[in-house]
């Protein structure tokens, strides 16, 4: 019994593991504060998330995604691997995000 309920306990954080995959949000860089973006972005801590912000108040809102490499401590790779999370232009922001004023 006890190796059953090992696998058992196996499977369920597996399938919590994807779990949490499947339920990635989005983030619209353009209207999301610094900390919706933090927990949406992987690779993307406070400190970035404040200099993605920043950088979006100085020189407006974000084109495409590709255009987070001009925020400084953002490369390419952190880009590539949000991709598919990271929302620009006139889509619709994710829970929880604010426009901040912008």
């Amino acid at each position: 019994m006890n190796r059953l309920s090992a696998l058992i306990a196996s499977f369920v954080f597996a399938l919590c593991l994807s779990f949490g995959a499947l339920a990635a949000d989005k983030v619209n860089i353009n209207t999301a504060d610094a900390s919706t973006i933090a927990a949406a972005l992987n690779g993307v801590g406070m400190a970035k998330a404040e200099a993605i912000v920043a950088y979006r108040t100085e020189h407006g809102p974000f084109r495409s995604a590709d255009q987070l490499v001009q925020v400084r401590g953002i490369g390419l790779a952190t880009v590539e691997k949000n991709r598919e999370r990271i929302l620009v232009g006139n889509t619709a922001p994710a829970a929880g995000a604010s426009s901040g004023g912008n």
